[in-house]
């Protein structure tokens, strides 16, 4: 649903698939903001291109790009900024709610949010909020859902961007497979995917205007 956004303003965009060997270097330079996405890989796995990832989120903040960055994404950009990635307690995977801290009741983009609002979410790790970052949403076993460093860096822990279709062909990916027979009840694609649309549409579209 990002890449809606982004065709709904007018920005144009490319993919980068930076664990590909031959894909060719990104420079932050040539961009007006980059997004950072997910992965099934932690952080803190000794992987070259997640090294690049985190040397281009230094860059892009030094020139004071737009940033965006979900659930790996955000990972990255709170351990590029000298934050702490680690195991959480608990494995988040379907819908759970999360909750506005007092920062985010009053954000640009999630002033939408209701007191809790059930998203999808799928990991394992969490991380420290980076220095000078503002805590925006917490669930009940991850405090950190979602965060904002100066005006125009964010991460979201959870999956605002999902299709119901993204979702269910999650579940029949290979490296998922673990994760899918740890569940108490099959993952349900369609619940709450009218409400997360509706979210997902405000939130991205709203980071737009940040980058238009």
């Amino acid at each position: 649903m990002i890449e809606q956004a982004l065709a709904a303003h007018g920005i144009e965009f490319d993919y980068a698939d930076l664990y590909m060997s031959s894909d060719a270097p990104v420079s932050p330079a040539d961009y007006d903001a980059l997004v950072f996405m997910g992965g099934p890989m932690s952080v803190n796995d000794d992987l070259p291109h997640l090294r690049r990832e985190e040397e281009y989120i230094r860059q892009a903040i030094s020139r004071g790009l737009p940033i965006l960055g979900v659930c790996l994404g955000s990972q990255l950009i709170a351990h590029a900024l000298g934050a702490t990635v680690r195991r959480n307690g608990v494995k988040e995977i379907g819908w759970f709610d999360v909750s506005l801290a007092q920062a985010g009741r009053g954000d640009a983009l999630f002033a939408a949010f209701r007191e809790r609002e059930p998203v999808f979410h799928w990991h394992g790790e969490t991380f420290d909020l980076p220095p000078g970052a503002e805590l925006l949403a917490s669930s009940d076993h991850c405090r950190n859902q979602a965060f904002r460093v100066g005006t125009n860096v964010y991460g979201l822990q959870f999956h605002l961007e999902v299709t119901p279709a993204m979702v269910a062909g999650w579940c029949l990916e290979d490296e998922n497979c673990g994760d899918v027979r740890e569940l108490d009840a099959p993952l349900d694609p369609h619940a709450n995917a009218s409400r997360m649309r509706e979210l997902a549409s405000i939130v991205f579209g709203r980071w737009c205007k940040i980058v238009w």
